[in-house]
């Protein structure tokens, strides 16, 4: 005997108890078609099952049936019933005539009353299979050990539906749902789903279809309120038909809805939908099933006559809008026959579109005989001695694994859930205003969690039928080169997209954080991308390379100049007079002065760093060597005239090579220490600029590099003092004055060089360097030589050994 629930009406009448009477039974009201079906499906299954002599061979099944009214009291109430076999007054569709108890009971449709019967029959292990009931709190097995359900379980559809919502790009959603079990968990479940995915919940709003209108006029205003154009629902059926007349007064159109599949197949809704509130709604259904026969059956409801009158006289009243035992109020209607034909009927009863529901019903009895089958051990007979036991077969129904006849596979899981496979439904509308269901893609939960989605291309659907793919977010889509940030008080789908900082990049839409760039790399003008950072090095291309260059050389010609003109006025006593072989070791010192400054010129290599500063050291050590000397030269020979003085013999011109060789070795030596020790090498500095690389050497050793210097700073500093204490010897000797004006000169320029170099940045620094070199290379070519030059090429009376001899005129020049 099995057992069956199901809410033939949808609502009662309150009444109003005084306490001074029985309260009065509960008057059901509002026939529900659906539930009808239902019921009409689980008799087709037993009855196909009854004449089928492969299953369960010599046994009969057979039913008791109650009506619920969609109370959940009253399903409580009728599930003890069936449990006890006792007989409530409640319209039951009787099979047997004697009472019996039951082994199994199917139903109920919604979830919060399958959840009050569940949980009565849970402690007597009675299984309970429902067919819609898809709540996921009744996969717990600890709160209901005997439930089993064909339908899958809204866990999987509420995160098959925040997938679905994420795969449009809805970020920014409204929720409505029912006040029950089924509303409230699989909203709970679909919003921490959706969380996880990046979607955000604007508002979240319960509703029942026997609130007050005013609730449902609070439910309107927030939606027209609210900024979001996607609503997310958790509704049945009957509340739809609540909530659609109300929608439909206030015009609330131009939303996307999205559904389960409590609605979104329902074809009765989609009749009522006359303002198009639904149009292109989306969401999820059972797949589309057929059952052979059972569409004749349907419309076979006579049997009904025989077993419930009242029942079938409603239903038939309902059906056909006539009445039996017409009387002369009812004037309008007309009276029933009981032999209409439904073949001409266009109803919800008379609509095949909840077939996969039929589906389940019918998947859910065969499921009953199959452990029925395996229990008795039925072969070609079963055995009848068995005893029948709710626990058995409970262990049994979580075991069979069979195939309809349609080949459809049936089992359960560990928790009693079927496998979940859904179909993803589109409203389409067309013309008549009519409504077509399109399935527009499928949800198997089954498969690997990035193939369970496919969704065909619903932007070509929408445009199509004339409708925009809607845009649903808080905040627009933050562009390359910005990053969100959030805004202070709101969900995290609600932001401002900021641009990145100098230095940093996105190349991703709504970017959380904006990526810093390599060392070497710098932003770009957009931010969305990192371009190599401009190397700065003081090259032979750019002018001030240009100026620095042509200088060196216009110097060093200049000094081969005045070494030709001194080589061919060698044998004249003016340049007899001022040391010949010292003049020209000057000279080639210069020469090397000017074309040293070449090596601070172009990108900085290993080599390039170690030769441009050990090269200036040393030739500039030679250079004020060569002064020096010819300074100590003047005060010598001065000193000579003197009785009895005979100096010159100590520094004759072997000691002056001497002197200028120690000198330079001494340099030669800080050098070669410096390089071993600690070499000059190229470096990238990143801290100079912010989108440029100075590329430049580092000293290495700051004391090698100072040593140096300031070795030279010492030479300069003693042929400044010889040469101003020679200031005032006769002027035919003004070759000291010439010296003292050319240190004067180099000891300025590097005075000044040391905050000009310290300061200084990037290639600047080295510019600083060269025209120092330079600048005090000038001076001395200029001072020393330049006058002499003059004397030789047009003042050649001058030079004559008698004038260098005093004898002449004095204040030549």
């Amino acid at each position: 005997m099995l057992g069956g629930i199901f809410s033939f009406h949808s609502s009662w009448k309150n009444s109003q108890d005084n306490y001074k009477q029985k309260p009065l039974r509960l008057q059901c009201t509002s026939l529900n078609f659906r539930d009808f079906q239902f019921a009409q499906a689980m008799l087709f299954a037993i009855e196909e099952i009854n004449n089928n002599t492969d299953l369960l061979p010599g046994i009969t099944l057979g039913y008791k049936i109650y009506d619920t009214c969609g109370s959940i009291a009253r399903s409580a109430r009728v599930a003890m019933a069936l449990l006890n076999g006792d007989e409530i007054k409640a319209s039951p569709l009787k099979a047997c005539a004697r009472s019996a108890q039951v082994q199994v009971i199917m139903g109920e449709t919604s979830s919060s009353p399958t959840t009050a019967i569940a949980i009565a029959i849970g402690p007597f292990r009675i299984p309970v299979i429902s067919h819609f009931a898809t709540c996921a709190c009744l996969s717990d097995k600890t709160k209901y050990p005997s439930f089993l359900r064909t339908i899958p379980s809204d866990y999987y559809q509420s995160r098959a539906l925040a997938q679905l919502v994420k795969y449009f790009g809805w970020t920014w959603i409204g929720a409505v749902r029912t006040n029950d079990d089924y509303g409230n968990n699989g909203m709970s479940t679909f919003i921490a789903t959706a969380e996880q995915l990046g979607i955000c919940v604007e508002y979240s709003i319960s509703f029942f279809r026997t609130d007050p209108l005013d609730k449902i006029q609070n439910i309107i205003e927030i939606i027209k309120t609210s900024t979001s154009k996607v609503i997310v629902t958790f509704l049945s059926n009957m509340d739809w038909d609540v909530l659609l007349h109300e929608f439909s007064i206030n015009n609330l159109t131009g939303y996307q809805w999205v559904g389960t599949e409590g609605w979104i197949s329902d074809s009765q809704l989609a009749a009522m939908d006359t303002n198009h509130i639904l149009d292109g709604a989306i969401g999820l259904s059972i797949p589309k099933a057929l059952v052979s026969g059972i569409e004749k059956f349907m419309f076979n409801v006579k049997p009904l006559n025989s077993s419930n009158g009242v029942l079938f006289r409603e239903l038939w009243e309902a059906l056909f809008s006539c009445k039996f035992n017409k009387s002369s109020s009812a004037a309008i209607q007309k009276e029933c026959t009981g032999k209409e034909d439904l073949t001409g009927v266009e109803n919800s009863f008379t609509d095949m579109s909840l077939m996969p529901i039929f589906n389940n019903v019918y998947k859910g009895v065969y499921a009953v005989a199959h452990a029925l089958h395996d229990i008795l051990n039925c072969n070609k007979t079963c055995d009848k001695n068995i005893q029948l036991d709710s626990l058995t077969i409970l262990q049994h129904l979580l075991r069979i694994h069979f195939k309809t006849k349609e080949g459809e596979d049936v089992y359960f899981n560990e928790n009693g859930d079927p496998p979940a496979k859904y179909e993803i439904i589109n409203w389409q509308p067309r013309e008549r205003d009519t409504v077509v269901f399109i399935s527009v893609g499928i949800y198997d939960a089954s498969l690997p969690e990035d193939k369970q989605l496919n969704v065909q291309n619903m932007s070509l659907i929408w445009a199509k039928n004339s409708l925009q793919v809607p845009v649903s977010v808080c905040s627009e889509t933050c562009p390359y080169g910005t990053h969100k940030v959030l805004k202070k008080g709101k969900p995290a789908c609600c932001y401002d997209c900021v641009r990145c900082t100098e230095g940093e990049m996105s190349n991703n839409t709504d970017s959380t954080t904006c990526l810093k760039c390599l060392p070497e790399f710098w932003s770009n003008e957009g931010r969305d991308s990192c371009i190599k950072k401009e190397e700065l090095f003081l090259s032979y291309e750019e002018i001030m390379g240009v100026l620095l260059t042509t200088a060196s050389l216009f110097g060093t010609c200049m000094t081969a100049v005045v070494a030709a003109i001194f080589f061919r006025h060698r044998k004249t006593p003016l340049v007899r007079a001022n040391n010949s072989e010292l003049s020209f070791l000057l000279l080639f010192s210069l020469t090397l002065c000017f074309l040293c400054s070449l090596t601070f010129i172009g990108q900085p290599s290993e080599w390039s760093c170690m030769l441009r500063h050990t090269a200036f050291g040393i030739t500039f050590v030679l250079c004020t060597s060569c002064v020096l000397g010819k300074t100590i030269v003047v005060l010598m020979a001065f000193k000579a005239t003197i009785p009895g003085k005979n100096v010159t013999k100590w520094f004759g011109p072997a000691q002056q090579r001497v002197s200028v060789l120690g000198f330079t070795l001494i340099q030669v030596i800080i050098c070669i220490l410096w390089l071993t020790i600690s070499p000059p090498f190229p470096i990238k500095n990143f801290k100079e600029f912010k989108d440029k690389i100075v590329l430049e050497c580092n000293l290495g050793s700051t004391l090698g590099f100072w040593s140096v210097l300031g070795y030279i700073g010492l030479l300069a500093m003693l042929c400044f003092i010889f040469a101003f204490l020679a200031r005032k010897l006769p002027d035919n000797f003004n070759e000291a004055k010439l010296i003292t004006f050319s240190m004067l000169i180099f000891c300025a320029v590097w005075i000044t060089f040391i905050p000009a170099y310290v300061s200084s940045p990037g290639k600047f620094s080295v510019a600083v360097e060269i025209f120092a070199i330079l600048a005090s290379s000038f001076g001395l070519l200029i001072c020393i030589f330049i006058p002499k030059c003059y004397i030789m090429l047009l003042k050649p009376e001058i030079n004559t050994k008698k004038n260098m001899m005093g004898k002449g005129s004095q204040k030549r020049f």
